[in-house]
């Protein structure tokens, strides 16, 4: 029970439960948009009161239904720019002040968890050489 609890308690279980709950209600609001303002448009351009009824004549026998691949190619780029320049854009002019603020370059504010332990490694190894001992496995 204590590893179900630990589980449940760790940042990413809450940040992954908080990007789901926002990404259903952008969605609610995209398609919002999508059939609200811009179905409308798309079916008048098809001579049709639905998106999902609009068809390209080929010929008199051969209609393809085009309506709803250009409904939900629209709801993927809608979707895809509120994501952009409502998350990822703000995001990264954020981490760009931190880093200002914090006086750190982008190269050093990039340097992983094992840029680090390599890092520590080559120092112990430099040790273990100057102070005449045998060096560390890697």
């Amino acid at each position: 029970m204590q590893g179900f609890k630990e589980f449940i308690l760790r940042g990413n279980v809450i940040e992954l439960a908080t990007a789901v709950i926002i990404g259903t209600a952008f969605t609610a609001i995209v398609t919002a948009l999508v059939e609200g303002i811009f179905t409308p448009i798309i079916a008048s351009l098809f001579d049709t009161s639905d998106i999902a009824e609009a068809t390209w004549s080929i010929t008199p026998t051969l209609q393809i239904g085009t309506g709803a691949v250009i409904a939900a190619v629209i709801n993927f780029l809608l979707i895809a720019a509120v994501v952009y320049f409502a998350l990822i854009l703000p995001m990264a002019r954020f981490k760009e002040r931190q880093a200002k603020r914090r006086g750190t370059t982008e190269a050093a504010a990039k340097e992983t968890d094992v840029d680090v332990l390599q890092d520590i490694r080559e120092l112990l190894r430099q040790q273990a050489i100057s102070g005449g001992t045998a060096s560390p496995k890697a």
